[in-house]
């Protein structure tokens, strides 16, 4: 890698849940030397990028922050997003977010959470892994089928062992095709569901998916099939853009998926 790429690693790094980050910690997550990963924090640090921390550890810097916040609000997607996500959460009790692809992870770009006893945290810049989450299954089930086959592939090559079966995977991926939404059936963790739905943008590429998460208590089987077209309408009515008033127009519909409704 190039020092730039060096020092995205580290920024990338730096933003993980458990900040403050100890030196060593962002050296094997980021497979760089502690003396080259202490150098370019050195340099965050003058920058404004990284902030030192007790103990020689480093936490984002106010200008990275700074940064994501400005990115996030300024963007014309999360505006229409938003406004969707807290209607699923009102309607459902459940935690609303949306996500974006990156190489084999889905990352959280925004989370609607209720107020509640079982809360689930989930922030920004959260990432999971693309095949064990429901965006990324929902984003790889709008891709063409010979699309989604690297992403498998990917993640042998990074030596992640899967959880689940690859041939319970490709089911579901298929499965979330017909019917326009993935579900992830505790495959990341034991007690939680997931439902999500890609959102593509004017030319129809998946740019991204709305989810919503539960834990498996409050989110049944049945809940699943009540909440699932919930979810696919909301995702289309994000791609579908703004209705009057700029407000994305959220639909439900009931029932399975209807031809010439995907």
């Amino acid at each position: 890698m190039g020092p730039v790429d060096k020092a995205m690693e580290v920024l990338s790094a730096l933003t993980e849940t458990g900040a403050p980050h100890r030196l060593a910690d962002l050296a094997r997550r980021t497979g760089l030397t502690k003396p080259t990963v202490h150098r370019l924090l050195r340099g965050l640090a003058a920058s404004g990028f990284a902030e030192p921390g007790e103990g020689g550890s480093y936490r984002a810097g106010p200008r990275l922050l700074g940064l994501a916040a400005a990115a996030l609000e300024s963007g014309p997607g999360l505006r229409l997003i938003r406004p969707v996500l807290a209607e699923l959460r009102t309607r459902t009790g459940l935690l609303a977010h949306y996500a974006v692809r990156d190489g084999t992870a889905a990352v959280c770009l925004e989370a609607s959470e209720p107020a509640r006893e079982y809360a689930l945290e989930l922030r920004p810049g959260s990432r999971a892994p693309l095949l064990l989450s429901a965006p990324g299954l929902a984003i790889l089930a709008a891709l063409p089928p010979a699309d989604t086959e690297p992403a498998f592939a990917a993640q042998e090559e990074a030596g992640h062992h899967l959880p689940v079966p690859a041939a319970t995977l490709r089911e579901e991926i298929a499965a979330a095709a017909e019917r326009g939404y993935a579900l992830d059936d505790q495959y990341e963790q034991e007690d939680r569901r997931a439902l999500a739905s890609a959102v593509t943008d004017a030319e129809g590429r998946v740019v991204g998916a709305v989810a919503l998460t539960g834990l498996v208590f409050t989110l049944d089987r049945a809940g699943v099939e009540l909440y699932g077209p919930m979810v696919r309408a909301a995702a289309r009515s994000v791609s579908a853009g703004p209705g009057p008033g700029g407000r994305a127009r959220l639909t439900v519909a009931h029932g399975g998926a209807r031809s010439g409704d995907r």
